[in-house]
């Protein structure tokens, strides 16, 4: 047993970036998608409470200057973020913890591996992984981390698998 697994780990090897763009293009796909179909309520409830403030301001006929962002803009945008870290975590981190890969990764044949182990991340790895991918896309830096892949050797790790300490096996 110990020598298969040894032979398991020598031909574990990270995957090609073409792979892995595509899986990563499919699983934002579908999250955007499962994301969007939650929070376009929120964002008709936050654009209706807006028109409604610039109608009372017109119809008011004086000079009234109107404030965009209030309580019920921000509580929208927080409970439009909180949606996706909820659905990210059920998409992304849990099945990388539980079975080491999501729907696009199985797609396209590849497998989130713990750098010394070569097993599925950790629940905490996993979470860790998508926050640190999720929050700088969010912040608008995301894409940096994940071009660190196109050169880091020899794992060709992103960002969120450094904090990880994962890398994409094929």
């Amino acid at each position: 047993p110990f020598t298969a697994a040894a032979r398991r780990r020598a031909a574990t090897r990270p995957a090609g970036l073409g792979r892995r763009l595509l899986a990563r293009i499919v699983d934002s796909l579908l999250l955007g998608a499962l994301t969007g179909a939650a929070v376009i309520p929120l964002g008709v409830r936050a654009a209706d409470h807006v028109r409604a403030k610039v109608d009372a301001a017109r119809l008011s006929g004086e000079t009234v200057e109107v404030w965009l962002i209030d309580s019920t803009t921000v509580s929208c945008l927080l409970a439009s973020l909180g949606v996706l870290l909820v659905l990210g975590l059920l998409y992304e981190a849990l099945p990388t913890a539980r079975f080491g890969r999501t729907l696009g990764k199985k797609l396209f044949g590849l497998r989130v591996r713990d750098i010394e182990e070569h097993e599925p991340p950790g629940f905490a790895a996993a979470l860790r992984r998508w926050l640190v991918y999720a929050v700088p896309g969010l912040l608008g830096i995301g894409l940096v981390g994940v071009l660190w892949a196109c050169f880091d050797r020899p794992w060709r790790q992103c960002w969120h698998d450094k904090a990880a300490h994962t890398f994409v096996a094929r």
